[in-house]
């Protein structure tokens, strides 16, 4: 009966202690079970969150492309402008460089069939370049003739003029008598 009565108290301790240990067990995973809808919400939003910021970032992508395509034409307009007006600046570069030696042609033409005491005359009324431009263009043995029959102060001021070169039409050179 002794015995009886310990294997009663022991099984009704250990009984009560297995109900508080069920209930224990119960409230913890109510309370995990709780626990788990929140993260399971949490991360819900967050994906939620995380798709809109990657249509976002696609929308912002795509325009950015759209912009940077826009660009790459804008600047293949710009280039294919800029290689026009630069053909067109050659071909103008040309044309004045082929009128201009016409014109030089044709004043070195008229000077050279000209008498020297004719030519003299004229070209010392000229500016200093302008007379020294006309004698860069003749042939030597006709520049000699003329700066021959020239007053010497205007002839050696053309001379100076000659030395320095061409072009002859810089307005800081310009010497007018």
């Amino acid at each position: 009966m002794k015995f009886l009565f310990i294997i009663l108290i022991f099984i009704t301790t250990v009984f009560s202690e297995t109900i508080d240990c069920t209930k224990v067990f119960e409230e913890r995973k109510v309370e995990l079970l709780k626990e788990v809808e929140k993260i399971d919400e949490a991360r819900q939003s967050f994906e939620a969150l995380q798709a809109a910021t990657n249509v976002l970032f696609d929308k912002q992508r795509a325009k950015l492309d759209s912009q940077k395509e826009d660009l790459n034409a804008t600047m293949q307009v710009i280039s294919a402008k800029e290689e026009n007006i630069k053909n067109m600046l050659k071909k103008n570069q040309e044309l004045l460089d082929a009128i201009n030696g016409a014109k030089n042609d044709k004043i070195s033409d008229t000077y050279s069939k000209m008498k020297d005491s004719a030519a003299a005359g004229i070209l010392e009324a000229l500016p200093i370049n302008e007379a020294a431009a006309v004698i860069f263009t003749l042939q030597a043995k006709k520049v000699s003739k003329i700066m021959a029959k020239m007053d010497p102060v205007k002839a050696s001021k053309i001379t100076q003029r000659l030395r320095i070169g061409p072009p002859f039409d810089n307005e800081k050179d310009q010497n007018k008598e």
